[in-house]
């Protein structure tokens, strides 16, 4: 059964500094701000395709990621995931791959897929560690705020919290859950 519901999914590993700029994202997304109507924001992390009955279960999704495009990190790109698969998503980590394969298999199950697309960030460096690249922490502010544009233009409301956690503190957050 299909729901209405919009959903953010933040897909990513958060151990390979600027991959997990979607993950934090999300943490960002959803200390930060009030949706109106209600909105889903999950953390997929890694997840890929476990994530299949998100795809199957909802009618609008929207994909946070990092994304291998041959142009300056810290680019930032909205595709439909209808063509994805032309814009070196696929060769990333094991998450792009689920992502595309999720939307592949409903495809081949012949259900319907959900009006998707994904807000992709070129990242600096993927390597292994914690946290982000200056030049991602940079720009987190720009990504955010395309995060917000598509939102308000598929007529959700975004309402920004009094009381912000700071990117660094969500990034902390991350590396020491207790503290949260």
């Amino acid at each position: 059964m299909k729901l209405s519901k919009f959903v953010v999914l933040g897909v990513g590993n958060i151990l390979e500094l600027d991959d997990g700029v979607a993950v934090y994202a999300t943490a960002y997304l959803e200390n930060n701000y009030l949706f109106e109507p209600n909105i889903e924001i999950i953390n997929g992390g890694v997840e890929g395709i476990n994530l299949l009955n998100l795809f199957l279960e909802n009618d609008h999704i929207l994909i946070l990621d990092a994304i291998d495009i041959d142009d300056a990190p810290c680019s930032i790109y909205h595709i439909p995931s209808s063509e994805i698969s032309g814009y070196g998503i696929n060769s990333g980590g094991a998450h792009e791959v689920g992502v595309i394969q999720c939307l592949d298999i409903l495809e081949l199950m012949g259900k319907p897929l959900p009006q998707s697309s994904v807000l992709g960030i070129i990242p600096k460096t993927v390597e292994i560690g914690i946290g982000l690249t200056p030049e991602i922490k940079n720009v987190f502010s720009t990504y955010i705020d395309n995060v917000i544009k598509i939102l308000e233009k598929n007529s959700i409301g975004v309402i920004k919290k009094e009381n912000i956690i700071e990117l660094e503190t969500i990034i902390e957050n991350f590396k020491n859950p207790a503290r949260e």
